[in-house]
């Protein structure tokens, strides 16, 4: 029987010494293997499972539940979110009614990475929305995304070192498995007729794309907020605003 992966979750009311011990007592009892834990954001705690009876998972969470010094929060089939969790101690800031919208800030550029690579990893067609301030770190993540999934990138448009307008790409880089990198500004305010038609070909592609700047994109262009899978908040601290009018004028050097 093929085995499944699982992600628990649990509060601590009292971290008596041996909790631990309790629960993995449990989890082999019922021939449950741990594959990581950590700690979660304070008195909370993430585990990543694994077996191949999910009988031994629903009977282990009500074994679990009558332990008068933990609450199972999370038990279910593991999301990129929960994996992200317990391999970085920490949670992705998610919001609340956009669910969608993730924000990070510059001191969580390595968690930031490890999500882009992860998401890069995936098949198929994903729009990917990445918002923030000029230098404060949005291409150099997904270059390292890339590096990360071991997929090659491909510059649409950027102002990485120069201000990149393509009109047309090679064989090579049209390749569906490359991650594509748009700059929302200079691919709807600064491009030519060639370079939106090469744009269009590409968001119509079975392909990730990586848009820098994704509101200006969409108040330029014919896309929408629909089109995108994911929006990327990247801050250089929580409270910064990200606002558009003091770089869009005189548009150069974006890191």
């Amino acid at each position: 029987m093929e085995s499944n992966q699982w992600y628990m979750e649990y509060k601590i009311h009292k971290n008596r010494p041996g909790l631990l011990g309790d629960i993995a007592s449990v989890l082999g009892m019922l021939e449950v293997n741990i594959l990581t834990i950590n700690g979660v954001e304070g008195q909370t705690r993430g585990m990543l499972l694994e077996t191949d009876d999910e009988e031994k998972i629903i009977l282990m969470g009500k074994m679990l539940n009558k332990m008068k010094n933990i609450t199972v929060t999370a038990l279910r089939p593991p999301k990129l979110v929960d994996i992200l969790a317990v391999r970085h101690g920490r949670y992705i800031d998610r919001d609340s009614d956009d669910r969608k919208t993730f924000r990070f800030t510059r001191d969580e550029l390595g968690l930031l990475v490890d999500f882009l690579g992860e998401l890069f990893k995936r098949e198929g067609n994903q729009v990917i929305g990445l918002r923030g301030m000029p230098r404060v770190g949005k291409t150099e993540s997904i270059i390292a995304g890339s590096v990360c999934a071991m997929k090659r990138w491909t510059f649409v448009s950027s102002t990485l070192l120069r201000q990149t307008i393509r009109s047309q790409l090679s064989e090579d880089e049209m390749n569906s498995n490359n991650i594509f990198i748009i700059d929302g500004i200079v691919s709807t305010i600064r491009s030519n007729e060639r370079h939106y038609q090469l744009l269009q070909d590409i968001m119509g592609m079975d392909s990730t794309k990586v848009i820098e700047h994704p509101d200006i994109f969409v108040r330029e262009s014919e896309y929408s907020y629909e089109d995108f899978d994911i929006i990327i908040e990247l801050r250089n601290n929580p409270d910064e605003e990200i606002v558009y009018d003091t770089f869009t004028g005189s548009y150069s050097d974006d890191l």
